[in-house]
Parts: structure tokens; C-alpha cells; sequence
């Protein structure tokens, strides 16, 4: 968290050119390791929504520092250029760690303006661990089967059976997986990227990542600076966090996102009858967890599931009326049924989830150092509750088998970075997931990006999600490189977009391309 940057209007436009500053000489591997990559075999796996998606796959090393060892494979996604004017490929990633990005290169090419994206070849990736890249992880298939133990750690028996339940899914990723964890990290897959890069027979490659992937970005960038034409981040990640302190800033920041939503039930009392004062709406949100704390609603809706099902409308107000309506059915008429249809909908974890966990544990708990030492973890999350209740301990918990990882955590990285080509950064000033703060901080970092800011907005992924003030800053980056400069910290501002209505009101709920971004970068990102 920390101060917001000044909003300035940016008024001066330059142009991103290319880069041929060569990387430190530790950063890339020697050019023997990619310079023998083959073809790739694309085939049709076009859906109805994304009729000429292609798919391949590519074979990587496990570790890149033995490129002749043990191989990995990684699934590929292609929505290829049409235009006469080809600008190369453009990766793409939703987040995670542990998003997978094969849909997201048909949603991006259907969400960019047909004319700028018919100019590149636009690449989803599963990334190592994830998805349908082979081995992909599960390490502990139930892990969040309701229903678990309260969150909040309030007597010892519960303290103990969380901690039983991270120790367990620790200790069940060391031993399912035990010649792989030591490569899934962020490092690991950047250089997979580069894999990918010569795949394609690029010399350089265009980049657009949200969340996790705004970090994946950067730390391709300060590795392969030379090798990025363009990069577009949106939500960005603060690298000084990782990933410690960047969780526990979350809570903080999840905490005023949640009472957003509880004031927006607040002012549409008209709709929900739950009173027009937050406070007391917000008294009757935690009066409604300590009932399902007590009586899980359908055998199946605790106090843990409920918070898992409301930190959704922490990264998209779209998913506020239907929260809102679920809230208001429990706590008006003790109608339970609404309820445990958003925990289905929003909390519940599938095959894909655990997936997605594994990998998110796995590179987290290797990116960066975590203490192993349960008294801190105690001692600060109880600090952070006291000022931010709603998701601190479910957070703590969902991050805990870092406390207990079977492999040691390598150097988070500096991603501080004056060879990389302009970056164009996003960010909305009431994020939660990651907060403005980041965005200033990498701004700050990149020594030429520019960086567009949505005032007044709290999503989390905010481009080609309907503020078409930040899609024409996208478009216009991607079609000929042009980035904002303004005379202050932000070198552009675009207004959000008004809070959703009732799902009564004639006004729809939410836009369908906000809602479709939100299921593909997910939770948790």
C-alpha cells in the first residue's frame, strides 16, 4: 500500500522503438539452447466462441540449466494474423501463478479492434505445471472440500487443524512431486517464454499479462530486455512484495474492497433491505458468517466458504448483485439456498482450481524467501485482522504451505530495468489484488513505461473489461506503439465506469466482456 501517486492528465505522446542493448551476461542462456528449436505443429481446436483457435505443443527443459535432461511440455494456443501487416507474436497470460492462457488468445483477439489484432499472431500458453502442459500438478485432489475449518484462528484446536490441513498439502506436494517443485518458479517459466519466442522463429516478442502475469513480464523483460518490441501490463504487481508482504498489503486492501461492496448494499437498501448505513449492513455480514460458522448453510457453506465465496466481488463489482442478493436472502428471510448457489458458482473449487493452486503454492513458495517460522505468521496476521478482518486469515491459510515447502526458496528478483523498450502499465486506483501502490512502484522501475491509471476504479484487470478510455491506450500501443506521457507520476487517467445496479434494475448487472475477462484471470491472482 503506501501514498497514491498525484493524477495528472498526460498530454505528450512518444513512440515505443525497439531496444538492442544486450542483457547482463548471466541473465540469458547461451544462444546454443535455443537455437535448435522446431517447428511447431499447430492444429484447428477452434470453439464455437473462437472459431480459429490452433493448438501445439512444445517440449522445454525440466531444468534450463540441463537443457539435454529431463523434458516438460507446454500447451500452446494460436489465434494467427490476418493483415497484410504482421507485427510478430504477441504472448499472452491471465495470472495465477497457475492461470491458464489458452482461452485468453481467443478472448483477446475477439476484445482487441479486429484491425490491431489481424497484425498478430496472438499466443496462449499453459505455463509449466498448468493446465493441459504435461506434468500438470494437483497435490492434494479435496484440498478445499467443504467444509474446513473456521478461518479465523480464535482457539488452539482451530489454529492446529489449519495448520494440519497446510502441513498436509505441503508435505503432499514434496512427495507427489518431488523431481519437478524445484523448477516450478516464475524464472523457470520466463525462460519457457523465450523457448516459446524461438518456437516461433521471433527475434523479439510483444507481451500482455495481467496480475501474476504483469511479474511473469517484468522479469521477462529484465532477463531478455533486448528480446521485448512491446508489453502491455495491466494490474500490476508489486516485485518489492513477493510475495510475502504483497499478501499481506492484499488484506488490507481486500478488506476496502469489501466494505465498497457492503456500502453499495448499503445504498440500494430499496433492493435489499438490509439498512443504508454500511456499518450496520457490514455488522449484519459478520452476524451471518458467525451463524454458518456455527451451521454451515446445506451441509456445505461454513465460515471459510463464505469468504471464499464473497473475495470474488473483491476483484469484480460485476459479481456484486448476484452477492448481494444471496447476502440479503440469508439475512432477511434465513433463505440459505441463494447462498450456497454463489458459493457453487464463485467459491467452489473444481479438478482445474487444485490445478491452478498447486501451481500458484509451488511457484510462490520458490520465488521468494517466506519465514518457516509459525510464530511470525501468527503475530502478523493477527495484527493485520485487527484492521482488516474480512480475508486476512483465510489468506494466511491459503498461503501457509509456504511456511513448510520441501524446497528451499531461491532470490526474489530486481526488476529494475533502463534496456527494456516503453512498457505500458494499468492500473485501477482501488484494486485490491494488487494495489496502486505496485503500479507506482514498477512505473518507477521501468525507466521509460508510462503508466494509465483508472480513477476511481476497484477491478482487478481492467483493459478489454469496457472502459473503452483505456482499450484505445491499449489499441493505439499495440498497433504502432504510441504511450502517453503526461508532466507528473501518471501519464494518463481514465474515469471507471459507474458501479453495476441491481440485478431488478433495467440497467444489466454487468457487461458480458467484463464477466468473460473475470472467469478467465479468476481469483486469487
Amino acid at each position: 500500500m503506501g501514498k497514491r501517486a498525484a493524477l495528472l492528465c498526460g498530454a505528450a505522446v512518444v513512440l515505443a522503438g525497439s531496444v538492442t542493448a544486450a542483457p547482463a551476461a548471466a541473465s540469458a542462456p547461451p544462444p546454443t539452447e535455443t537455437a535448435r528449436a522446431a517447428p511447431l505443429a499447430w492444429k484447428k481446436c477452434g470453439t464455437t466462441k473462437y472459431p480459429t483457435l490452433q493448438c501445439a505443443s512444445l517440449d522445454v527443459p525440466l531444468d534450463h540449466a540441463a537443457p539435454h535432461g529431463r523434458r516438460i511440455t507446454l500447451a500452446l494456443s494460436r489465434v494467427p494474423h490476418t493483415a497484410k501487416k504482421y507485427q510478430g507474436p504477441l504472448l499472452v497470460n491471465p495470472g495465477g501463478p497457475g492461470g491458464s492462457g489458452l482461452t485468453l488468445a481467443g478472448f483477446v483477439a475477439a476484445a482487441l479492434p479486429k484491425e490491431v489484432a489481424a497484425q498478430y499472431d496472438i499466443i496462449g500458453f499453459d505455463p509449466r505445471g498448468v493446465g493441459r502442459s504435461k506434468p500438470a500438478l494437483n497435490c492434494d485432489p479435496g484440498h478445499f472440500a467443504p467444509v474446513r475449518p473456521d478461518s479465523v484462528p480464535r482457539t488452539l484446536r482451530i489454529e492446529r487443524a489449519n495448520l494440519q490441513r497446510a502441513k498436509a498439502f505441503a508435505r503432499a506436494c514434496g512427495e507427489k512431486y518431488a523431481d519437478v517443485l524445484s523448477y516450478i518458479d516464475t524464472i523457470s517459466a520466463v525462460r519457457d517464454m523465450d523457448r516459446i519466442r524461438a518456437a516461433l522463429g521471433a527475434r523479439r516478442i510483444s507481451y500482455f499479462g495481467y496480475s501474476y502475469g504483469t511479474y511473469l513480464g517484468t522479469v521477462y523483460a529484465k532477463l531478455f530486455p533486448e528480446r521485448v518490441r512491446r508489453a502491455a501490463l495491466d494490474s500490476v504487481v508489486d516485485p518489492t512484495g513477493v510475495w510475502y508482504e504483497a499478501n499481506l498489503a492484499q488484506d488490507v486492501a481486500f478488506d476496502d474492497r469489501h466494505r465498497a461492496f457492503l456500502a453499495w448494499v448499503a445504498k440500494h437498501d430499496r433492493t435489499y433491505g438490509l439498512g443504508t448505513d454500511p456499518s450496520r449492513v457490514e455488522a449484519k455480514w459478520y452476524a451471518m458468517r458467525t451463524a454458518l460458522a456455527n451451521a454451515p448453510a446445506g451441509g456445505k457453506v461454513g465460515a471459510s466458504e463464505l469468504e471464499d465465496t464473497y473475495l470474488p466481488g473483491g476483484y469484480f463489482n460485476g459479481y456484486w448483485p448476484y452477492l448481494a442478493e444471496a447476502f440479503a436472502a440469508y439475512a432477511n428471510r434465513k433463505d440459505a439456498d441463494p447462498l450456497i448457489e454463489a458459493y457453487e458458482k464463485f467459491g467452489a473449487s473444481d479438478a482445474s482450481d487444485e490445478n491452478g493452486y498447486s501451481v500458484y503454492a509451488a511457484v510462490q513458495c520458490r520465488d521468494a524467501a517466506w519465514s518457516r517460522d509459525w510464530h511470525r505468521w501468527r503475530a502478523d496476521n493477527w495484527a493485520v485482522y485487527a484492521k482488516a478482518p474480512f480475508m486476512t486469515w483465510n489468506n494466511a491459510w491459503y498461503n501457509a504451505p509456504c511456511a513448510f515447502w520441501p524446497k528451499a526458496s531461491l532470490s526474489s528478483v530486481s526488476i529494475a530495468n533502463s534496456k527494456v523498450a516503453p512498457v505500458l502499465l494499468f492500473q485501477s486506483t482501488g484494486d485490491a489484488a494488487t494495489p496502486y501502490q505496485g503500479a507506482v512502484t514498477v512505473h518507477r522501475q521501468l525507466a521509460r513505461s508510462s503508466l494509465v491509471v483508472e480513477r476511481g476504479g476497484g477491478n482487478h484487470g481492467i483493459t478489454l473489461g469496457g472502459n473503452p478510455c483505456l482499450d484505445r491506450h491499449l489499441a493505439a500501443y499495440l498497433s504502432d506503439g504510441t504511450v502517453p506521457r503526461g508532466a507528473g507520476s501518471v501519464d494518463a487517467v481514465c474515469e471507471a465506469r459507474p458501479d453495476p445496479k441491481p440485478l431488478t434494475s433495467k440497467v444489466a448487472a454487468t457487461s458480458a466482456r467484463g464477466a468473460e475477462l473475470h472467469q478467465l484471470i479468476g481469483f486469487r491472482h
